[in-house]
């Protein structure tokens, strides 16, 4: 007797269950396929923090905290590497963070102060552009594009003490948690 038609797990399912297998190209039970069908569960993940690579330790957290208002989180020394573990944060803000780490080589020294290049590299949300604005230049921080409308809000550019530029941004109908 000739069967005719497609064959249930023919060849195809068995070159997928191999697929699935090891590398050593054993098959994995039909059952355990169709099990791992199911669609996983959506992750749980987060930004939490960003490295700015700076030149001094001291002198960034007085900038970061004096100068920008960002609360020192943690400043930690770390014996065995012979670093610190430097956490500042936005005020108000119960997100991502930004650890300070100090440049240890020539190459990274390099990096301070361009690390993207000339392009905008972090993204301050506000919910009081204007407030904001004028705190930041009245505490020195050099504004190296105007305030300007754009279709997702208010907008400028600044820039930090080693030279990485910042847009300052108000979201329209956002209170600044973008």
């Amino acid at each position: 007797m000739v069967r005719r038609g497609r064959r249930r797990g023919g060849e195809a399912g068995r070159a997928r269950r191999r697929a699935l297998g090891s590398r050593c190209g054993e098959e994995i039970p039909r059952h355990v396929v169709r099990a791992s069908r199911a669609p996983d569960p959506p992750l749980r993940q987060s930004i939490v923090h960003v490295a700015l690579v700076v030149a001094d330790y001291d002198e960034a957290i007085d900038f970061y905290t004096r100068r920008l208002g960002f609360t020192l989180v943690e400043d930690t020394y770390q014996p065995e590497q012979d670093k610190r573990w430097v956490v500042v944060r936005p005020p108000g803000s119960a997100g991502t963070s930004l650890l300070l780490a100090r440049a240890s080589t020539p190459e990274q020294a390099r990096c301070v102060g361009n690390q993207s290049g000339g392009r905008v590299f972090l993204f301050l949300a506000t919910d009081d552009f204007w407030r904001d604005y004028r705190s930041m230049t009245a505490n020195g921080i050099t504004f190296v594009r105007p305030p300007s409308e754009q279709p997702y809000g208010t907008v400028a550019v600044f820039e930090d003490l080693y030279g990485n530029r910042w847009d300052l941004v108000q979201y329209r109908g956002d209170s600044g948690d973008r």
